[in-house]
């Protein structure tokens, strides 16, 4: 059986967002825009979504939301004058377009 997702948005306020027995029951993804994947019909994934006041949305919806900031990102990356492109290290390189999983 394929594991399905559900997302929500939700902003990461920092220490306690993500507690030690919520990481150990709940396999959580984060992505640009504060979207977040949690397993689907999880009793621990929707306490998490409800604690953190998360908005549930849809795969559309999100993936929307990701792309939006992905696009965002990248016209921000080639706005940069081709000295700052240089890759002086690895990590310096263009946003890259995000799928979400069903």
């Amino acid at each position: 059986m394929a594991k399905t997702y559900q997302y929500c948005v939700a902003e990461n306020w920092g220490k306690g967002f993500i507690d030690h027995n919520e990481s150990s029951r709940i396999t959580f993804v984060g992505y640009p825009g504060n979207v977040w994947q949690v397993p689907a019909y999880n009793k621990h994934g929707n306490l998490w979504i409800a604690k953190v006041a998360g908005t549930v949305k849809t795969r559309d919806e999100a993936q929307a939301i990701v792309d939006a900031e992905v696009q965002a990102a990248q016209a921000a990356w080639d706005a940069l004058p081709d000295a700052e492109k240089a890759p002086a290290v690895e990590s310096n390189t263009r946003p890259t377009d995000i799928t979400l999983e069903d």
